[in-house]
């Protein structure tokens, strides 16, 4: 558990890696984040993870649970190493995937919009598993 009290998305903006959530606090972030997602036309991702395994099923996770299609991965050999970055990006359908150590682990998600008004405020970091069924 974390010691400071989650109980909003914004709540999360100064973690480093996400925190173990209760069950109640999972609702509740899940439900201000559909709310809070419903805002805007298209998304970014970012997943901090150990592995690029666990970093795509943590994607797969999130696409299955919005409803979206699944992107493409454009590069996918990596090395077994100290963790990895995935982006991901909904307007032109694909994941890309890099090393890189020392990051927290989670997920990160940016809204943006077609018109051109920019983009949202970045939610997360939420739990690698905060998307399973």
């Amino acid at each position: 558990m974390t010691s400071t009290p989650i109980r909003h998305l914004k709540d999360l903006a100064l973690l480093r890696t996400a925190p173990s959530l209760e069950p109640a606090q999972r609702l509740a972030l899940g439900q201000e984040l559909r709310e809070t997602m419903a805002a805007f036309d298209w998304f970014t991702v970012g997943v901090m993870a150990a592995d690029a395994e666990q970093a795509l099923t943590s994607l797969r996770q999130l696409e299955a649970a919005c409803g979206w299609e699944a992107m493409q991965v454009q590069d996918e050999a990596l090395a077994p190493g100290d963790g990895v970055f995935l982006k991901a990006n909904q307007a032109n359908g694909t994941v890309r995937l890099r090393q890189e150590s020392g990051l927290g682990e989670g997920v990160l998600i940016t809204g943006h919009r077609h018109n051109g008004d920019g983009s949202g405020s970045t939610w997360g970091p939420l739990p690698l598993d905060c998307f399973a069924s």
